[in-house]
């Protein structure tokens, strides 16, 4: 879909959310060739008309260059032309120039320090920072041990045997159609972390090179499931990946046919309203695949950092071209009714926006995962561990990658070791 395209799509969003009659438009969308009619049966499934249009409206950017015009002459079919002219109209407005932070120096302060320490930041990011020595350490809670109540409270109890199902999707080889590269190495990602979950007493399921919609049936398949005996639910995704329009969670993944799923929609199959025998346990995603096509070559720091090798001829990334976004906003009216997320962390090999590398050995995230993970799960939270993933990554190579996460868990994550 051309940009200027979806720039109207999300520009529009708020008042197709509020005005858009969905019903007549399944048909002949289905009958137009732009979704499947799985497609329009799982959009039909999100909840009542605005869920339905919000939901048609984010997953049209994907159906390639044709999906905008067909719209258009749907809408006008059915009766709907006013909005059709509106993203007629918002095609020829001029993209928004992109808002520029305000720099101004904020005063951060050092608890457990006697003076005050000015630092550069937006003040849109200013926050209190919690000194190192400060901070408390919480123990594994574990049989009979003498953490109190209270700081049990604050950490998630995994006593079941498994502790939950760990799904691992991992695309290799895909179509020649989409244009996408063998992943030469994700099978030695999948065959750590396949070792590595089971070892942490999950019940682990892998799929070998699935198409898009594939990928969503074993996803959708895995959420329908009763979690209730289950205390937890982990999703690997290995693939190529891209950006995507999102509310909550960015970035998509493609299947092998060169079709991308959003990270967001993978992720609400597993939301409180849609699998409510996870609700209150941790669901957690870890996603090997590349947020974008940016390369960063980072800068210099003073400091005694790791100095790993330069990549060699066989360094590769899972990045698929992709034009970033404006920086156009969803209207507030558009997602005031969304649920906020819970008990939900998902796990990004890389920063939004850039690539993501993997050698014939396996991928930089992954392994440097299962290291951390063999290391340090037996007596670390798994933020804290993240961190190491994040600090080990970063000082890989000529190029730079950094693993981040979003994180809405709400209590500590203790993984149960032998």
């Amino acid at each position: 879909m051309e940009e200027r395209h979806r720039r109207a799509l999300r520009r529009g969003r708020a008042r197709l959310v509020a005005a858009l009659r969905v019903e007549p438009l399944w048909e002949p969308l289905e009958r137009r060739g732009i979704f499947t009619r799985t497609m329009l049966e799982e959009m039909q499934s999100t909840g009542g008309r605005g869920d339905q249009a919000r939901q048609l409206i984010i997953d049209l950017e994907t159906r390639g260059k044709q999906a905008f015009p067909v719209f258009l002459s749907i809408l006008r079919d059915t009766g709907q032309g006013d909005l059709a002219d509106m993203l007629g109209q918002e095609c020829e407005s001029p993209p928004a120039l992109p808002q520029l932070l305000d720099l101004r120096p904020v005063e951060l302060e050092l608890r457990g320090e006697k003076q005050h320490k000015t630092v550069t930041l937006p003040e849109r990011l200013s926050f209190p920072v919690q000194a190192e020595s400060e901070k408390p350490r919480t123990p594994v809670p574990t049989q009979g041990s003498a953490v109190d109540k209270k700081s049990r409270d604050l950490v998630y109890e995994l006593k079941a045997d498994p502790c939950g199902h760990c799904l691992i999707l991992n695309n290799v080889t895909f179509s020649r159609d989409s244009h996408l590269s063998t992943r030469v190495g994700s099978d030695r990602d999948c065959e750590k972390l396949e070792r590595r979950f089971r070892a942490l007493r999950f019940d682990v399921l892998t799929r070998r090179d699935l198409k898009a919609q594939e990928m969503v049936l074993e996803l959708q398949k895995l959420a329908r499931q009763d979690h209730s005996a289950l205390d937890c639910c982990i999703v690997v995704i290995l693939s190529h990946g891209c950006q995507t329009s999102h509310i909550q969670f960015p970035g998509g993944v493609y299947g092998t046919d060169g079709k991308p799923i959003p990270i967001e929609k993978i992720v609400n199959y597993f939301n409180g309203s849609n699998c409510p025998s996870l609700r209150g346990k941790p669901k957690l995603f870890f996603i090997q695949a590349c947020g974008g096509e940016q390369k960063d070559r980072g800068f210099i720091v003073d400091c005694d950092s790791p100095k790993d090798e330069a990549p060699g001829a066989s360094l590769e990334s899972d990045a698929t071209p992709f034009r970033a976004p404006s920086g156009d906003m969803d209207e507030p009216d558009a997602i005031a009714c969304l649920p906020t997320p819970s008990d939900i962390l998902v796990s990004y090999s890389t920063f939004p926006g850039f690539v993501s590398w993997r050698e014939a050995t396996g991928s930089w995230y992954v392994e440097t995962l299962d290291s951390v993970l063999e290391r340090y799960a037996h007596s670390e939270d798994l933020l804290n561990m993240l961190l190491r993933v994040a600090n080990a990554v970063s000082a890989k190579g000529s190029y730079k990658q950094i693993p981040g996460c979003f994180n809405f868990l709400r209590k500590k994550f203790y993984f149960v070791c032998d």
